[in-house]
């Protein structure tokens, strides 16, 4: 993590954290590295350390650690959380982390480029005619080809 400026520190980032569902029980950590030890992105990649970002969230380091693509590595598999001594909802927290990053426009060009497709296709993989015969071949209903309800829930 290397030196700390707190000039760069949000002191109310820690309650603005615990205030949001899955950053509640964030200061019950007491950095036991248990859910380093168990996490398996971080055996392959040192750029994902859960508790390097727990600390930094703590420390108030918001803007490092919402701009760090760093937080879009957890892989959600649950092992720290499940192996953590004192309960702390890490995979919540890091998604509550990755929703506050994608709010202030953080996120890594793969998942911009995902809600464009959902934005504009409705899905990740758009569906034609051709996937449908496909579909009917193998006696499956066809899909509609367009989803109209995902323009509700992404006004321009």
């Amino acid at each position: 993590m290397g030196n700390i400026d707190l000039e760069q520190a949000d002191p109310n980032f820690r309650r603005e954290l615990a205030r949001q569902p899955g950053g509640e029980k964030i200061s019950a950590c007491f950095m036991c590295r248990t859910c380093v030890a168990s996490c398996p992105i971080s055996a392959v990649n040192d750029k994902f350390h859960p508790l390097r970002i727990i600390r930094m969230a703590l420390y108030g380091l918001k803007e490092q650690v919402l701009s760090g693509d760093f937080i879009w590595l957890c892989s959600s598999c649950y092992a720290c959380q499940e192996r953590c001594p004192q309960g702390v909802s890490i995979t919540e927290f890091m998604t509550l982390l990755k929703n506050m990053a994608a709010k202030k426009g953080h996120m890594p060009a793969g998942i911009r480029a995902q809600l464009g497709l959902v934005k504009g296709e409705g899905r990740i993989y758009p569906i034609d005619d051709f996937d449908n015969k496909k579909r009917a071949k193998i006696d499956l209903p066809a899909i509609p080809t367009t989803c109209k309800v995902v323009k509700e829930l992404f006004p321009e």
